[in-house]
């Protein structure tokens, strides 16, 4: 079976990609089992100035840094085109992104304390009741 691939964008215009790895297991709730897709996990920032990376998942803040793949990957979507002579549909793979680097997170994370919330003096509206003297 052939399969072809193309890209529409060119070889200059491809969209950059980047792939995350992480040093252990990411596991999820029992309450997000059945819906994975557009599952949020955590928050990526890279400062301006800095080349480091943060991943915060949770309380726990990961910092890593960019290194480039020794070969890059392509990103591909799969189509299914059917001819007009056969039966059975034709398998098409469509360019859709080039990863040439990846964000390593290898230590060991952080863990974040909140700051407790501060103290809110409220006022008693019943009255206590009495304690009868023996």
């Amino acid at each position: 079976m052939q399969i072809q691939v193309k890209c529409s964008c060119g070889a200059e215009k491809c969209p950059e990609w980047a792939i995350i790895e992480l040093q252990g297991v990411v596991e999820v709730q029992p309450s997000f089992q059945g819906s994975l897709q557009n599952l949020q996990i955590g928050r990526l920032c890279r400062p301006s100035s800095q080349e480091s990376y943060t991943f915060t998942v949770g309380y726990h803040e990961l910092v890593g840094s960019r290194v480039a793949l020794k070969k890059p990957l392509l990103v591909m979507k799969k189509t299914k085109q059917i001819s007009e002579g056969s039966s059975s549909p034709e398998v098409e793979l469509e360019v859709i992104g080039i990863i040439r680097q990846k964000i390593l997170f290898k230590t060991r994370p952080k863990a974040l304390i909140s700051k407790p919330e501060p103290m809110v003096k409220e006022r008693a509206t019943a009255a206590a009741p009495a304690v009868p003297k023996p």
